[in-house]
């Protein structure tokens, strides 16, 4: 499979003609607005790991075994665990009579895999194109390089690496991120394009940030900002980006299928919960007084709340 060939097979598994449509499918995805994990999981505040309730475990399990190349750490009969260099990164919890969640609903709008270099991504994505992978787009959006895809239950993901920070463009707390055709040729051209030689995931992968459906973006980002405390990162029509540490944005937030919608189904597939990591002992404390006296319910759990 020469470079060309891995292209024109990219492009198809994106059901796209061009570059331009493959990009416009990634603006879909990720709207207008987007290094490796060494910046993103060293801010004060970071994504740990994601919990999704799946119908079919062992389908979903090793779809993220071999597309995306984690690791199954634990696994039985109810869940499984599967993470990257010996850290959990995700869990899937077995709900085999759940509802399918309305992509109208508030929940998960996708997981993105952080890569821990762009060599790392230009692997991954020729084993994705050798394996005929499908792909639902693929963009430049300047802080990042990015390909998006669904899991067997239609649990959007994102998998991509980030650019040097010293490259993003800040103006007054805002970065500036766009939705650009992605220079696949460039990016491939740092690996074997005949064979894959992406066995597993590297041991830096990470969740670099998640992206949520949401009914009221005021509300959403309010809550994230006072009582979560990230800071905002960029704005745009019914969407924002926050982060901690002027990271590009851990979180996005959208209402461009969701909007008006409630507290989201409980028993439906989709989206459980998400952790935020916080390393230090006095920021954790202050953390935990922020949310007491927001009024909100605490409980303990092993390490955190």
């Amino acid at each position: 499979m020469n470079l060309d060939m891995t292209r024109r097979t990219l492009l198809q598994m994106a059901g796209a003609a061009s570059l331009a449509a493959a990009a416009s499918a990634a603006a879909r995805a990720e709207g207008n607005g987007a290094g490796g994990p060494t910046f993103a999981n060293r801010t004060p505040m970071r994504v740990g790991m994601v919990t999704l309730r799946v119908r079919k475990l062992d389908l979903v399990a090793d779809y993220y075994r071999d597309v995306i190349g984690m690791a199954v750490l634990e696994r039985g009969a109810t869940s499984a665990t599967l993470g990257a260099g010996g850290v959990k990164l995700l869990v899937l919890e077995a709900y085999p009579d759940a509802a399918e969640e309305s992509r109208r609903a508030a929940g998960l709008y996708h997981t993105a895999f952080l890569m821990p270099t762009r060599e790392d991504l230009a692997r991954w994505l020729v084993h994705a194109a050798i394996h005929r992978v499908p792909l639902s787009g693929f963009a430049d959006h300047r802080v990042s390089e990015s390909v998006y895809l669904d899991d067997p239950e239609g649990n959007g993901i994102e998998v991509y690496a980030d650019r040097d920070p010293a490259l993003w463009q800040w103006n007054a707390g805002t970065v500036t991120m766009g939705t650009d055709q992605l220079d696949i040729d460039d990016l491939v051209s740092l690996t074997n394009t005949k064979v894959s030689d992406y066995a597993k995931a590297p041991d830096g992968l990470r969740i670099g940030h998640m992206h949520l459906r949401v009914g009221d973006l005021a509300q959403a980002g309010g809550f994230y900002r006072t009582t979560i405390g990230f800071d905002p990162t960029r704005e745009r029509q019914g969407a924002a980006f926050l982060s901690s540490g002027q990271y590009h944005h851990h979180l996005g937030l959208n209402v461009w299928q969701s909007a008006g919608a409630g507290r989201r189904d409980d028993k439906a597939t989709g989206l459980a919960w998400f952790s935020l990591e916080i390393e230090k002992p006095d920021l954790f404390a202050a953390q935990e007084e922020r949310l007491r006296k927001a009024g909100r319910e605490i409980a303990a759990v092993p390490g955190g709340i």
